[in-house]
């Protein structure tokens, strides 16, 4: 295939090189960098997991194949008894959730089954296969196939031929390794997932817009212990600007909270498992960001009708406040225990009164949502130091080890957040720094912490009601001006605190990154760092906000030389004298 190389640019990211044509042809946005670069991160310790639990597995059944003489049992009855235990590698979400029954098929599946040798069963771990169902320029399939040690083959799809041509294009620019590990598709990944299920252990979705009709087809396609990653940039959608869409394509109702970043987390996690549940499958998230304009999300997918069994206790109903800042939140189920049994039961409701109890105000109500750890610690612990000893392998380095770093010092257990400015706001008051705040809720006795989605936002597991008399007591040596006595910030004031705030400061007020004085939100790069226009669509005049100046008006001068080419050449044929 022959092409003049003077009308392509050649795009480095990481060790992935790929030629992008002046015209917007191919999807390609330069901020989605830290998108892959945190991608790639996850990928590398996902894989290094996967050894370990393979290795885990396998040195179980070797010691029960050992054991075959003495007890006169199979080897296929070792398999089934090691297969029907509870072998579930995974740092179980059910923790934090009470009382629950465990998965009973959370190994890891591999591609080839264990063979008994000698006495003792091998087992040959084959690399693990991606696949990419939305490519575009193939730009995140190439680094992953270049970038990722032990990764299988790749496959990169796409339902438009211009995109698949420029993919082909950019494998064959990259070499051999590309060539050998990466393969281009022309297919709608719907039914390309579809067709193959449980095909992949690793399938990123990674649409322009909303990955809800994607979803169900990808859990099928993942194997069990396999890695789903999934990015949604509908953040109009999921964060409140048009409630009704979100439910028709999430299943959710947003709130316009403070925290509607983290309850778009949230929601697309509860979508994620509702997908997986039809088919008798349950994710495990290990870590979920928001970052520029964006959500993404990275969940392990496993089998078991047992464990699916406890989504109701992973899912809650919002109330939100509509005077003041407080919100409530409503289980779905719950569970009772006796003896060895576990009964499922509805969760105990209104957990809120018709009027907030606080501002005497009405309450909206949002949901359902993913109510139980968005991340693993463990995980997160492990992606950042394998990120710091790679750093000059990341081309946005220093804005995923920020979000990693935020998100290590998490509160885990405790779903979204207040914001201290709109705290004080509801009271009229000035508001106190964000560590004698904290150093008064640790010392009521209480956890705090910040949160990655937003820099004034504050995680505690500490009731309302602690949280509005260490307001009311910072007032009471900070006097506000009267307000109307409907206000809310007045009838909360109305009321005498019951704690006695203690605003002496505490030694974790800070975290250990504050204290390090470590970078935790940056600023974007360069001007226009946001989404850009999708690709077939021409350059005009009104993409300057998305595009900026200066490269619009280069697409638009290219566009008008083509124009002058094309018209000349109408001229000459015009011009010439007809055949006779």
């Amino acid at each position: 295939m022959s092409m003049d190389l003077n009308d392509y640019t050649i795009i480095k990211e990481g060790e992935a090189e790929i030629l992008m044509h002046a015209k917007n042809e191919v999807f390609y946005n330069k901020t989605q960098v830290n998108n892959r670069d945190m991608s790639i991160a996850v990928l590398r310790t996902f894989i290094s997991r996967w050894k370990q639990e393979h290795e885990a597995l396998l040195s179980k059944r070797n010691k029960s194949a050992a054991k075959l003489p003495e007890n006169n049992v199979t080897v296929s009855e070792v398999d089934d008894t090691l297969n029907n235990s509870d072998v579930n590698t995974e740092k179980s979400n059910e923790e934090c959730e009470g009382p629950a029954e465990k998965s009973q098929d959370d190994t890891c599946t591999t591609s080839e089954e264990p063979v008994k040798t000698e006495g003792k069963v091998r087992g040959e771990l084959k690399p693990p296969r991606v696949l990419e169902a939305l490519s575009a320029s193939g730009l995140r399939a190439l680094r992953y196939a270049r970038e990722v040690e032990g990764i299988g083959q790749v496959v990169a799809l796409d339902n438009d031929k211009g995109a698949v041509e420029a993919c082909q294009r950019n494998i064959k620019f990259n070499g051999s390794v590309a060539c050998s590990k990466v393969e281009s598709h022309l297919a709608d990944a719907r039914v390309y997932m579809l067709t193959n299920p449980k095909e992949f252990d690793v399938v990123d979705l990674d649409p322009y817009g909303s990955p809800s009709v994607f979803l169900d087809s990808a859990v099928q396609s993942v194997v069990d212990g396999g890695m789903l990653m999934c990015t949604a940039t509908d953040m109009a959608v999921l964060c409140g600007g048009n409630g009704e869409v979100c439910y028709s394509k999430y299943g959710s109702y947003p709130l316009r909270g403070k925290y509607c970043h983290e309850m778009a987390l949230r929601i697309l996690l509860a979508c994620i498992e509702s997908h997986a549940n039809r088919y008798k499958r349950y994710i495990v998230p290990v870590l979920s960001v928001q970052m520029d304009f964006y959500v993404r999300v990275f969940v392990r997918i496993y089998t078991s009708a047992s464990a699916m069994k406890n989504t109701p206790l992973k899912l809650s109903y919002v109330y939100q406040c509509t005077g003041c800042d407080a919100f409530h939140l409503q289980p779905i189920g719950r569970t009772v225990s006796k003896n060895t049994s576990v009964r499922y039961l509805p969760g105990f409701a209104p957990v809120v009164p018709q009027e907030c109890s606080h501002c005497q105000k009405k309450f909206n109500m949002g949901g359902p949502i993913w109510s139980a750890p968005i991340h693993d610690q463990e995980w997160v612990t492990n992606i950042l130091s394998d990120v710091k000893s790679m750093k000059d392998r990341y081309p946005a380095y220093d804005r995923i080890s920020a979000v990693l770093t935020t998100i290590s010092e998490e509160l885990p257990d405790v779903p979204l957040f207040l914001s201290l400015h709109n705290l004080c706001a509801t009271l009229k008051c000035t508001s106190p720094s964000a560590v004698i705040f904290r150093s008064a809720v640790i010392n009521a006795g209480y956890r705090i912490s910040g949160t990655h989605v937003n820099p004034l936002g504050l995680k505690s597991d500490a009731p309302m009601e602690v949280i509005w008399d260490i307001m009311r007591c910072w007032v009471k040596n900070h006097p506000v001006k009267a307000q109307p006595a409907d206000q809310p910030g007045s009838v909360i004031l109305a009321k005498e605190p019951v704690l006695q705030a203690n605003f002496a400061r505490a030694v974790a007020s800070l975290s250990k990154a504050q204290a390090k004085k470590v970078a935790r939100f940056l600023p974007n790069p360069e001007r226009h760092w946001g989404p850009k226009l999708r690709a077939g669509r021409q350059i005009t005049s009104k993409h300057i906000s998305l595009l900026g100046e200066e490269k619009v008006n280069g697409c638009l001068s290219h566009q008008d030389s083509e124009l002058d080419a094309k018209r000349q050449k109408i001229e000459k044929l015009e011009d010439a004298p007809a055949e006779s």
